[in-house]
């Protein structure tokens, strides 16, 4: 059964050139089975109205409404959900975002969502056939346009089921780790600006530089993307452009829907794990749960990159979930929530679900797993990971060619790369990749949780990037990526100021290598592979030291990881106790 969202499909952003600003007219269009009003504009704040089309039943009455706001443009009477809730007693709003669609303004990603669905909530509220609760649906961006609002409801706001959501545009879309997410970033905002490039002229544009003038390179300038070019700390221009961190003001049930090899699944985890942690409100704090599978931004299927998951991974019927979660929110009907877990969880390699209650788990043993070895360049090499760690000191070297980088090969990837698990080996037969491997397992390890790297490394740049990725060996030799991470040196000591390097000189540097759910089984290896580029996932480091958006040439960095004695570079794995 797979996933049924009250949302076009999730991959619409590939649409997002057929959006059109046409001439709004509301109108009522006569259907057997439901009102449909076509284009209504609904007044903002600020004097702009946004078109959307509300589906509901005939006759007189209130009605609990689910609304979802979109960039990609919004269904018609024909929409096969509304045919489905409607008859149940549900009204529905689909509305165009400001800038697209119908919709008047300028279309500015991200800024004016938190306003504009609070204001869209406001209106839809006091309307006559509104009982005054407002479920949201939808995802990816019409992820995003549901927790916009989250930390500044209307009170007719009681729930919400996002679908590979985020919450922070900085962290979750343009910052992770203080690199920049180039092929999200400029791949979906050039997309999403009518912009749809073949293959190879979309990797030639991942090249262009300096990133400041990413938006002037095509036809069609989109001014945008140059100002996220120009921006690289968080501050006012990024604080516009996300919930400002506010999770303790999020009150609002949410039913979060991930998967492990999503570009948003830290966001979707975290979201939830900090609204849990934080939130002031009692009713948001328990109502908080989150749903992950082994997917990519599709979700509900059981084949994802190179892998099969099996049946299980297509099982479970989310479709039901997300109704039961709004007849409970919306109607107040007893459907269970009440006794539903916190998280719902897929572990890989074992391919089945489980229910927690926390994360990380309560019961997780955080273990380190030390680098090790010589020589560790390219799988050939001899380096070694064990959770015993030498007291001899050692160190590996590699060279980072930013004209050369690294190439993303599966993973958490949206636009212009591959995503999902897939053999790593092509990758591991490069010089500039580090490679850690552990001897084969003689019993199976479970790591479900966050994973972090934490590598004592010098540089002979000022700036420059360190990435690392844990990676599931299988007895064939076949490696495939789990999860993976990358940290910007300026950035490795906090987000408050930039900290620039000594050449020379070994610091410390913690990588987040992002969250995962894996069963490594008995015969299997575990993994670590180091290196400095991941592109075009991330933007390739100058290695120069400008400020971000700026650098029009690239320079070579001569690298170092220091591993042993006390510079104990080491991956720390979530394991978790297996019974028996």
């Amino acid at each position: 059964a797979r996933l049924r969202v009250f949302l076009l499909p999730l991959f619409i952003w590939t649409l997002a050139g057929t959006c059109s600003a046409a001439e709004p007219v509301s109108m009522a269009v006569p259907d057997p089975d439901f009102i449909f009003e076509q284009k209504v504009m609904i007044p903002m704040r600020d004097g702009v109205r946004l078109s959307a089309n509300i589906f509901r039943p005939r006759g007189e009455g209130r009605h609990p409404v689910i609304l979802l706001r979109s960039p990609y443009g919004i269904p018609d009477a024909k929409w096969g959900d509304a045919r489905r809730y409607v008859p149940r007693g549900y009204a529905m709003v689909a509305q165009d975002c400001r800038g697209r669609g119908g919709s008047e303004g300028t279309w500015d990603p991200f800024r004016h969502d938190p306003d504009d669905g609070r204001d869209t909530q406001d209106w839809i509220g006091k309307k006559e056939w509104c009982n005054g609760s407002i479920g949201t649906s939808g995802g990816s961006y019409v992820g995003w346009t549901q927790w916009a609002s989250a930390a500044d409801p209307s009170p007719y706001l009681k729930a919400m089921v996002p679908v590979v959501p985020f919450a922070e545009v900085y962290d979750d879309i343009v910052f992770p780790g203080g690199a920049f997410q180039l092929a999200l970033a400029m791949g979906w905002g050039s997309s999403v600006a009518g912009i749809i490039l073949p293959p190879d002229k979309l990797q030639k544009a991942y090249r262009h530089l300096p990133l400041k003038t990413f938006g002037d390179q095509f036809e069609k300038k989109v001014p945008y993307l140059n100002e996220w070019g120009r921006h690289g700390a968080y501050a006012g221009y990024w604080e516009q452009r996300g919930i400002r961190r506010n999770y303790s003001r999020v009150s609002v049930p949410a039913l979060n829907i991930g998967g492990w090899y999503d570009i948003f699944s830290k966001a979707t985890v975290d979201m939830t794990d900090r609204v849990r942690d934080t939130s002031h409100d009692r009713h948001g704090r328990r109502n908080q749960c989150v749903i992950m599978g082994p997917w990519a931004h599709g979700v509900g299927v059981r084949k994802v990159g190179e892998l099969d998951f099996g049946e299980a991974a297509s099982a479970l019927k989310i479709g039901e979930l997300q109704f039961q979660w709004f007849e409970y929110w919306l109607r107040g009907q007893e459907t269970g929530v009440q006794d539903w877990p916190a998280f719902q969880l897929f572990v890989m390699g074992e391919n089945l679900w489980r229910a927690e209650n926390e994360w990380p788990l309560k019961r997780t043993v955080f273990t380190r797993y030390y680098l090790g070895g010589k020589n560790a360049n390219s799988r050939s090499g001899g380096g070694t990971l064990s959770t015993q760690g030498s007291q001899e000191p050692a160190n590996d070297r590699f060279s980072y060619d930013p004209e050369n980088p690294v190439p993303s090969h599966g993973g958490n990837n949206l636009v212009g790369a591959s995503a999902g698990p897939m053999d790593q080996s092509s990758v591991e037969d490069r010089e500039d990749v580090l490679v850690y491997t552990t001897e084969v397992l003689e019993e199976d390890v479970e790591v479900t949780g966050p994973i972090k790297l934490i590598l004592h490394a010098a540089s002979s740049a000022r700036d420059t990037d360190f990435t690392g990725k844990l990676v599931d060996v299988h007895p064939d030799g076949k490696a495939f990526n789990l999860c993976e991470g990358i940290q910007r040196a300026r950035w490795r000591k906090g987000f408050d100021k930039e900290r620039f390097l000594e050449p020379g000189v070994v610091e410390e540097y913690e990588v987040d290598l992002w969250v995962t759910s894996n069963l490594f089984k008995k015969g299997h290896r575990i993994r670590l592979e180091v290196s400095s580029s991941n592109f075009p996932r991330f933007d390739r480091n100058a290695n120069s030291g400008k400020p971000f958006g700026e650098d029009e040439q690239l320079f070579k960095a001569e690298q170092t990881i220091h591993h042993g004695g006390s510079r104990a570079s080491h991956l720390l794995l979530p394991v978790i106790p297996r019974k028996g």
